[in-house]
């Protein structure tokens, strides 16, 4: 498998964490963005359409024929969730997860990231206590048993930890589903191996990205 997105962490955090913990062999392709004025991303854009993918965008999986992305792994490794309940889990935080991750790099990557910042703050504990009470007291977010679901929920939890290091200080139970996916055994060796991107979390154009 190849998978391909630029030398950040950004929207491949959750496949990067899917595949390690799926003992996935794959060769990661990076494609880096020039600095300012121009950023130029002709690495990319040099290759986009000599791929074979459909829709060609960042990131991209090719496993063999399929052009791919997480969906795929998680059907693969039949990580989707096994009951009705857990399915619709699944189905309903992908959707939010996403559009958390959408909001927060909308707000950092704004020319009027200092503006927007004091509002986006103010927003998050709301946010996190949308997740806190849909994990309840389970261990995981579909369920009893770990989903593709929790690789994009830590994903976004991380990321307000790293955005806001307090956002999940009034929710010990998302800290401590934090601790129980870092704590996994492959999570954990990935972490700690060369392979590991933490960031920057965002592109060069970005106004904030923790670099």
């Amino acid at each position: 498998m190849i998978l391909g997105y630029w030398d950040i962490r950004g929207w491949a955090h959750a496949i990067r964490l899917f595949l390690a913990y799926t003992d996935s062999h794959y060769e990661g392709k990076k494609y880096t963005m020039g600095d300012a004025p121009d950023y130029d991303r002709s690495q990319w854009l040099d290759e986009k359409f000599k791929l074979g993918l459909d829709f060609p965008n960042l990131p991209y999986l090719i496993d063999g024929a399929h052009n791919i992305i997480l969906c795929y792994i998680s059907r693969k490794h039949n990580l989707c969730g096994e009951t009705e309940e857990e399915m619709i889990h699944v189905d309903i935080l992908e959707n939010q997860a996403m559009d958390a991750s959408n909001q927060l790099t909308r707000v950092c990557y704004s020319p009027d990231f200092e503006r927007l910042k004091p509002a986006y703050l103010e927003s998050i504990p709301g946010e996190m206590k949308l997740y806190s009470q849909f994990l309840g007291k389970r261990p995981w977010f579909a369920g009893e048993k770990i989903t593709c679901l929790d690789f994009l929920a830590y994903d976004i939890l991380d990321l307000h930890c790293i955005f806001e290091p307090k956002s999940l200080d009034a929710f010990p139970n998302l800290k401590e589903f934090v601790a129980r996916f870092e704590g996994l055994k492959k999570i954990s060796a990935y972490m700690k191996s060369s392979r590991f991107l933490p960031g920057p979390l965002f592109l060069k154009i970005a106004f904030w990205s923790n670099k």
